[in-house]
């Protein structure tokens, strides 16, 4: 599928889903929407991902494309009125509307009469389904081992560092799969739940749902994590994935240079309590064990700094750990194999 990814005032730092389908996912993207970047290339700000024009508005895309993705979420979700010109544009130009926010498009009454008259769909990523039940805490039985990743805060890696783990497990010959907790990973994989949408009640039986339907599949099931289970606000989110998951074992993913929880002015416990913090909370559930660390070293340019701040955190771990953009997934994976 070609699409155009909108990422206005926050590609690349502040466009998370925009950097993860970039990276990712099959789609070909034709270009990237960013009014501040205008005339720029996706390479001039990282040369690691495949490369697209910058341009400021989709009027400006000549290309035939299938879909406009909204590639940024801000804190709560909400949808940014400046963005309405592009998804209007996009509608009217008969291409479908992909949105990972908590506002829905399809609740919009503009974005709906468009879509229906242009023949579009509105893809509202962050939307559960009825159906959802609380978990049964069987999840323990399926076939495959069961790893997730768990971070310190939100925005340290935790999806990066799963699929990264997913393809590294593949190239070994190992049967792989991804499960997909967030907007980003559904829009990669085509499937999911998005955990920080659903009821309380019911998230922790939708990541439960997940890992019995692929859990006897594979031989390894790697399950995206969400925010932190000490967040000040988002850690039910973390906590359902936990508890719904009854993961085996966990890696614990952490951005180089954070101090404090994202949004507020809290300060991140010590590293070696969130490997206690997570071992006590999954106890209730048969019990996880952290095995490695991800550290997200984007932050720093320098290699030689950013590989002793690797070995800084393993050494606060008392574990294993590694960059898995900058030095691969190879000692995680040993450790989690």
């Amino acid at each position: 599928m070609r699409i155009a990814i909108l990422a206005h005032e926050q590609f690349p730092d502040g466009a998370k889903t925009a950097v993860g389908v970039l990276r990712y996912s099959d789609h070909d993207v034709v270009a990237v929407l960013d009014r501040e970047r205008d005339g720029e290339r996706v390479a001039d700000h990282d040369e690691t991902l495949p490369d697209a024009p910058i341009v400021a508005s989709l009027s400006e895309v000549d290309a035939p494309i299938d879909a406009l993705l909204v590639g940024i979420s801000p804190i709560g979700g909400g949808f940014d009125e400046s963005w309405r010109p592009d998804v209007r544009a996009a509608l009217e130009r008969g291409c479908d509307v992909i949105s990972g926010l908590h506002y829905f498009l399809t609740e919009d009454g503009e974005f709906r009469d468009l879509a229906e008259e242009n023949g579009c769909e509105l893809w509202d990523v962050r939307r559960p389904p009825d159906d959802l039940g609380v978990a049964e805490g069987v999840a323990d039985e399926v076939e495959a081992t069961v790893v997730a990743t768990v971070g310190t805060d939100c925005g340290v890696g935790k999806m990066t560092t799963t699929l990264e783990l997913v393809a590294g497990a593949r190239e070994r010959g190992i049967d792989a799969a991804f499960v997909p907790t967030g907007q980003t990973g559904i829009v990669i994989e085509g499937w999911g739940y998005p955990i920080d949408r659903t009821v309380s009640d019911f998230a922790a039986g939708a990541v439960e749902e997940m890992i019995l339907a692929r859990g006897n599949d594979h031989d390894y099931l790697f399950v995206e994590g969400q925010a932190s289970v000490a967040h000040p606000a988002y850690s039910p989110v973390s906590t359902a994935i936990l508890h719904g998951s009854m993961a085996d074992e966990l890696v614990l993913c952490h951005a180089a240079g954070r101090e404090r929880f994202h949004g507020f002015s809290q300060e991140l416990p010590p590293i070696p309590e969130f490997v206690d913090l997570h071992e006590s909370l999954a106890a209730s559930v048969g019990g996880s064990e952290v095995v490695a660390g991800a550290l997200n070293t984007r932050t720093i340019p320098d290699d030689a700094e950013a590989h002793a701040a690797v070995e800084a955190y393993a050494d606060e771990l008392g574990l294993p750990a590694a960059d898995p953009i900058r030095q691969g997934t190879g000692v995680i994976l040993d450790a989690v194999l």
